[in-house]
């Protein structure tokens, strides 16, 4: 192996388990962060140039100009549909295009009618339609202020740090030419009307000495360090188009929380960010990463949302470049901006949440989602980038995996084993150890000879694979995807043309250009069955290494300056797993004809990664604090559309101790995406190996997930249709409780299921906060009933797992475990009414074939189920829709009742029958015992 990759490995396999943090950027070692950092609050130097405006019926534009430097920037600013109000700014005439990230949005966005409320010499007022909302654009120094009545929902530009650094001639380029002979009129005109047209050589002079005019005339900076290079380590980086930072400010008055912005390990809530580095958004491979800092990971998603008891808001930063954010709490009388909070709202005690964003490229192009409510804002994000990908009902199941399983008998065993001790799962995963030396689209011929009828023995016992596919790509002539990329020019390049090439788990790889569609459509098309040889149907694909990891590069990651077609990757870096990810999931789908769902994990996303598949929270460690940091990541990814997330249950690295790794078994159980993984140098752990007690305690977590799926799998419908996440924050159901704001050691699946996991060594007991001052709470375990709105000490051991189900709520089981999801197809349902003193009880049930995309011809299930004046009824909530089951309900199970004198059902044909019950009178709970109606059918059940 390359000396290179030895020595990374050496690193990884050594006795020191920690992130270097050495290998990655603060802010003072990231030119553009430490220089737009620099600039402190104060009078922008921009100004609105209000005889510039047009406004149209959709959008208003408008020039502002930077006083210090003559530059011209163009604001365009739109009300769109949904209450969403647009913002761009970019330069008015840059020396060349500036990089707006595509494929992001799921189309362009609807607009609204914009109109003009009143205008004079300092600015202007804008109608942005409902409820009195406005938008004030005010000259001089430009701000913009979104308002609701007297309310200042968001200020733009408050603290005057607004920066948008203009493309310009490096000054030791222009210099020697400004003073040389003329061009001919003929080449300035020529260039005036064509200067974005390509021209030839003897046309080059004229264009340089036109930039170079236009350069003097507006560029007087100072040239500071890093503007035109820059170098950290043993990298430079030849920034060869110089300084091209953009930043803003945002106040959010009235806010002291904000969350979002994953991936980091912190805390649900953001801090505050003025005693040390900003959030860092920049997609990085971190080696066992460090908690509690603002420190960048695999993924970047810049949406961050605002809450208070008032109304949610978000914001949206469209920009794909290195990307950092600083908070700053404060009291809003206490800023220039607090002025005009005094004087409309008549206080100067309004708490305010300040946010700056700053990006190393590209341009400013911001959406800001008005809310008022939570599951608004997830409707408005979700209408710009699509909901989750909905996902197959068995990747909602258990996965096995570890780097590695060895060979084909390894597998086999393994899956035995399951059997044995009768645990179920659906998938078994095989990492990079698989392959023919690291060549992806390959088996190795000696551990996997037969992979086809590995993947058969699965496919018998109706259980699934998941091999790896990394973007990273042996060079070597005698591999048939290295040579089909390059020969069809599919690489990225250097900065000098020539293939880029970079460090990896083969040695040299190259790293093909997924910016590009037609890339992506021949990547697509590799997996195919008669090109991805050994693959069946039941097998599916994870993508690693894909932020992209560049072992010799950079921060391990791919040189900036590298070139995607006309673009440089600084512009684009935090894209580049999201269109891997985009790419694979499509060869997945076009292998089965478009009829099959598929299932695609990613280490590195971005915006709009839900729509493609699942992510995990990478290379973490077996210990307690990366259990308990597992639930505020995956809150914070749910909050901004990401809900199928999940993390390697018993920790990546080191080995855990027998009690963390039955601890995250039972909260892995009540996440998204569950799945058990370990290094290559760990010692193996199947859920087996740690004595039959705790064998009996993993395997009740597991089942206790599969009797959940048909609640899991209607939430994934849910976050489908609608955007809302399905493990959620308590706050977005509580949104007026200012207790549940900070919470982050429990969750909510859906808004009827509360669990709060056990991740405290040695616990004895844990607090949980049950929210709702007029709700209920059952334990799902003993069926004990509980007040909301209070904190409730919960004595534990080493079996419980505080789970409790909403009281007004009906939740639909399997209480059949099989040996996986599959196998339970066509097993009956257990209802689970919880009750409250409401009127009427409400749950859904949806059922399809939980593999293709026959759910969009309307072949499902999909049923209201009430409980109301002592009558549970199942109502059908798509009578368009076609589709059959053999499942039926073979048991109601309702807490909080009274005992009655008989149960009668009547059918779908009418037919009346007695119900047998059982009722417990110590805990109220009545139990209707086969009432054997078909799942897909009217039906009502009436307690006399």
């Amino acid at each position: 192996m390359a000396p290179v990759v030895v020595l990374w490995l050496a690193m990884c396999l050594g006795g020191t388990w920690a992130v270097d943090k050495g290998n990655f950027k603060t802010c003072d070692q990231s030119a553009f962060c430490k220089r737009q950092r620099a600039l402190k609050p104060g009078e922008s130097p921009y100004r609105a140039l209000l005889e510039t405006m047009e406004l149209t019926n959709t959008r208003l534009t408008l020039q502002l100009i930077n006083d210090n430097n003559k530059v011209r920037l163009l604001l365009e600013l739109y009300r769109l549909q949904g209450n969403i109000t647009r913002v761009k700014i970019n330069e008015l005439k840059p020396l060349k295009p500036r990089y707006e990230v595509p494929d992001v949005l799921i189309r362009e966005p609807p607009t609204e009618p914009l109109s003009l409320l009143s205008q004079d010499e300092n600015g202007v007022v804008l109608s942005l339609g409902a409820e009195s909302q406005r938008v004030i654009v005010s000259a001089r120094p430009f701000r913009l202020d979104i308002m609701e009545g007297r309310e200042v929902l968001m200020s733009l530009n408050s603290r005057g740090l607004l920066a948008f650094e203009h493309l310009r001639m490096r000054k030791d380029t222009y210099t020697t030419l400004k003073y040389s002979t003329l061009p001919p009129l003929s080449c300035i005109l020529k260039m005036h009307f064509f200067k974005f047209i390509f021209l030839p050589p003897s046309h080059c002079k004229c264009l340089i000495f036109l930039f170079a005019c236009q350069a003097e005339n507006v560029d007087e900076e100072k040239v500071e360090d890093g503007m035109w290079e820059e170098t950290f380590k043993s990298h430079t980086d030849s920034k060869p188009n110089g300084p091209s930072a953009v930043s803003l400010d945002f106040s959010l008055p009235g806010v002291e929380h904000v969350y979002g912005i994953p991936e980091h390990a912190d805390t649900l809530r953001l801090k505050t960010t003025d005693n040390g580095d900003p959030y860092r958004l920049y997609n990085l491979d971190v080696f066992q990463y460090e908690l509690y800092n603002p420190m960048a990971l695999y993924g970047a998603v810049p949406v961050m949302l605002a809450h208070n008891t008032q109304r949610t808001t978000g914001i949206f930063w469209l920009n794909a470049a290195e990307t950092w954010v600083d908070i700053s709490s404060n009291t809003a009388g206490k800023t220039v901006f607090g002025k005009m909070l005094d004087y409309v709202q008549g206080s100067s005690e309004t708490p305010q949440t300040d946010v700056r964003w700053i990006s190393e490229s590209g341009i400013i192009d911001v959406f800001i989602m008005l809310g008022p409510k939570p599951k608004d804002v997830f409707s408005q994000y979700a209408s710009l980038t699509g909901t989750q990908s909905f996902p197959p009902l068995t990747s909602l199941g258990y996965h096995q995996c570890r780097w590695n399983y060895n060979d084909q008998e390894d597998v086999k065993s393994v899956d035995a084993g399951f059997d044995e001790h009768d645990i179920p799962y659906d998938f078994i995963w095989l990492d990079i150890e698989h392959t023919d030396g690291k060549r992806y689209f390959t088996w190795d011929t000696h551990k996997f000879a037969t992979p086809k009828e590995m993947l058969q023995g699965l496919m018998d016992k109706k259980r699934k694979m998941v091999a790896i596919v990394d973007p990273h790509i042996k060079v070597d002539s005698n591999y048939k995807i290295h040579n089909e990329i390059r020969s069809r020019g599919f690489y990225i390049k250097n900065k000098d043309g020539g293939d880029y090439e970079g460090w990896c788990w083969p040695g040299s790889a190259g790293y093909p250009d997924f910016t590009r569609i037609d890339m992506r459509d021949w990547w697509a098309s590799m997996f195919a069955y008669d090109q991805y040889e050994g693959s069946m149907e039941n097998l599916y694909t994870w993508n690693d290494m894909n932020e992209p990891s560049v072992f010799n590069g950079p921060e391990v990651t791919m040189h900036k300056d590298a070139m995607h077609g006309a673009w440089e990757h600084r512009d684009l870096h935090n894209t580049y797993g999201f269109y891997v990810q985009m790419a694979t999931a499509e060869g997945l789908i076009k292998r089965s004809g478009g009829v099959e769902r598929p299932f695609v994990l990613t280490r590195a996303f971005f915006a709009g990664s839900q729509r493609y598949g699942a992510v995990w929270t990478g290379d973490n460690a077996a210990e307690w604090d990366h259990l308990k940091i597992s639930i505020p990541m995956c809150l914070s990814l749910g909050l901004v559309g990401i809900s199928f997330c999940g993390a390697d249950v018993g920790g990546f690295f080191k080995s855990p101790s027998t009690e963390l790794l039955v601890r995250w078994y039972q909260t892995g159980a009540y996440q998204p995406f569950f799945r058990a993984h370990a290094h290559l140098d760990t010692p193996r752990r199947e859920p087996w190996l740690f004595g039959p007690e705790n064998t009996a305690l993993i395997r009740e977590a597991v089942r206790q997930r599969y009797t959940l799926l048909p609640y899991w799998y209607q939430q994934f419908y849910q976050a489908h249709r609608t955007g809302q996440p399905v493990m959620r924050p308590l706050w977005v159901e509580y949104p007026q409780d200012p207790a549940t704001f900070t919470l982050d050691d429990e969750f909510l699946i859906g808004k009827d299921l509360l669990v709060h996991p056990v991740t405290e060594e040695g616990a004895r007991g844990v607090t949980a906060y049950l929210p709702g001052k007029d709700e209920v709470w059952f334990d799902v375990h003993t069926f004990q009933r509980h007040n909301g709105a209070q904190n409730l000490y919960i004595p534990v051991t080493m079996s419980s797992i505080p789970v409790f189900q909403r009281g007004g709520s009906i939740i639909p089981r399997k209480l059949r475990v099989r040996r996986s999801s599959t196998c339970m197809e066509h097993d009956p349902y257990t209802l689970f009414v919880a009750l409250n003193s409401q009127v009427t009880q409400m749950g859904e049930l949806y059922i399809d074939d939980g593999h293709t995309f026959n759910y969009e011809k309307e072949e499902f299930i999909h049923r209201r189920l009430s409980f109301a004046n002592n009558i549970l009824s199942s109502l059908n909530l798509a009578p368009d829709a076609k589709f059959t089951t053999q499942s039926w309900i073979e048991r109601i199970v309702i807490l909080g009742a009274s005992k009655p004198s008989k149960i009668t059902l009547k059918a779908a044909d009418g037919q009346e029958s007695q119900v047998e019950f059982e009722f417990d009178a110590s805990m109220s709970v009545l139990t209707l015992r086969k009432p054997g109606m078909n799942s897909g059918a009217d039906w009502t059940v009436t307690l006399q």
